[in-house]
């Protein structure tokens, strides 16, 4: 898990004369899954953006696969916090929209998005609308429509944020379950410390707006639930240090 798949290099943006981002580099590697937290407002979303190619940076640049991708859409998977799903389509067809914009033919695309259904705990519920089903259940349906569209890499903008405690914690088990099954690169935006040290790999916090990375945390090493608690403190007191820097 050496190789880098996705490097953000020195990347500032200003949106409407705010000061945004200040040169952040961050750095995705192969099958990796690493969390980015920050205080509310300072500029995660953005950054995922410029990521995805749906705004383009100040200075620096995002290289994927060794290619500058700056700028470019169409590379990367990209959950935004709703799923979007298009209520007059049943399940079925709203996973195989990715398909169908890649000019796969309607039947095709419907054959292989029914392939994954059951890995995405969705077997049952090909026919049903988005508001026949719960919370976790759609955000389960958006994300098998965002592996479709790019499965190696996945950008997750806090998927699990509008969702109860229990079925939050369902999801964020389920998630690591399905990362082990297909192995994509995740860059995943969170709030929430737990959520972050339950899933990642490494952690970039950010500072206050204008961000820059604050503090990276490698987890490879933190194995027991003291030295994750130690951890939650550590963020915990960084990030109420960048509020009140706001």
């Amino acid at each position: 898990m050496d190789l880098a798949k996705l490097e953000v290099v020195n990347v500032s943006k200003t949106l409407e004369r705010l000061h945004t981002l200040d040169n952040v580099s961050i750095e995705l590697r192969e099958r990796e899954f690493v969390v980015i937290l920050g205080p509310s407002g300072c500029g995660k979303s953005t950054l995922l953006n410029i990521i995805a190619g749906l705004i383009k940076p100040d200075q620096g640049g995002v290289c994927i696969d060794g290619e500058d991708w700056s700028g470019r859409t169409a590379r990367v998977s990209y959950m935004q916090q709703k799923d979007l799903l298009l209520p007059w389509k049943n399940i079925l067809d709203n996973v195989s929209i990715p398909l169908l914009l890649k000019g796969v033919n309607k039947n095709q695309a419907r054959d292989t998005a029914r392939h994954y259904l059951q890995d995405f705990g969705l077997q049952d519920f090909a026919a049903y609308y988005p508001r026949q089903l719960s919370g976790g259940m759609r955000q389960r349906a958006a994300l098998l429509r965002t592996y479709l569209f790019a499965s190696d890499i996945l950008l997750l903008d806090e998927p699990f944020a509008a969702l109860d405690a229990i079925t939050r914690h369902k999801m964020q088990i389920w998630l690591k379950d399905l990362r082990k099954r297909y192995q994509p690169s995740i860059l995943f935006v969170t709030h929430d410390i737990g959520e972050a040290l339950q899933l990642a790999d490494r952690i970039y916090v950010l500072s206050a707006r204008p961000a820059y990375i604050k503090l990276e945390i490698d987890l490879a090493a933190t194995s027991t639930r003291d030295e994750k608690e130690r951890l939650r403190e550590r963020i915990l007191t960084l990030l109420e240090e960048e509020a009140e820097i706001r």
